[in-house]
């Protein structure tokens, strides 16, 4: 049986989950946002065992804590190779949004393909492009759970598309590519509360969807 626990860290409030097995206590950290204390602390006191850091995306405020991580647990992070030209801009960013210098930006020991799978964790790996090139979405059908990043938000919200890199079609693309999930599916966003696909699949049919700029 999988187990998600959130945090919602750094001053962007961006959500790292801990997906991990209540069996063997093998956890997968999913977007480490920021404060890696507190990300340590809760694996800590879970007892859980990390094996993977990945990132739904390039944008600084979901990997701030990723390179601190692979350093104390010894473990791999991968990216999709599309979104490694954001790494370049990663520090930079960091200091224009947040006021704060991150340091280096982590480095990518792989780059994610179709699947990510250990012990009983198996996770899907959907492109889902248009917020960033290389976005993508990590879905559990066995749970019924996906990890969106960027692309929706609860109530209608869509990841912004206003950088020079976005498409707004790719975007809309992957959104619906998303909405074709079971109903059940519930989605875990980069930003903000859970929701789930039925629900956004109504707002999406009543045209209730709304710029996000804050991630």
């Amino acid at each position: 049986m999988l187990e998600v626990y959130k945090l919602t860290l750094g001053q962007l409030n961006t959500n790292c989950y801990i997906l991990y097995s209540k069996v063997s206590k093998h956890c997968v950290i999913i977007d480490p946002a920021d404060e890696a204390s507190l990300i340590y602390e809760k694996i800590y006191l879970l007892n859980l065992k990390p094996k993977l850091i990945v990132a739904t995306h390039g944008h600084f405020d979901h990997i701030q804590a990723a390179a601190e991580l692979k350093l104390f647990y010894k473990i791999p992070f991968y990216l999709h190779k599309k979104d490694l030209f954001l790494l370049r801009h990663f520090r930079k960013s960091a200091i224009r949004f947040t006021q704060i210098d991150p340091g280096p930006a982590p480095e990518v020991d792989a780059y994610l393909d179709k699947k990510i799978a250990f012990g009983e964790i198996e996770l899907s790996v959907i492109e889902t492009p248009g917020h960033t090139p290389g976005s993508v979405s990590f879905y559990s059908k066995r749970a019924g759970i996906i990890f969106a990043g960027d692309l929706l938000f609860y109530g209608g919200g869509v990841g912004r598309y206003d950088f020079s890199y976005c498409d707004k079609n790719k975007l809309f693309r992957s959104i619906r590519k998303v909405l074709k999930l079971p109903k059940e599916t519930l989605i875990y966003p980069g930003h903000g509360e859970e929701t789930n696909v039925e629900f956004e699949q109504v707002c999406h049919k009543h045209g209730l969807l709304r710029d996000i700029t804050e991630g």
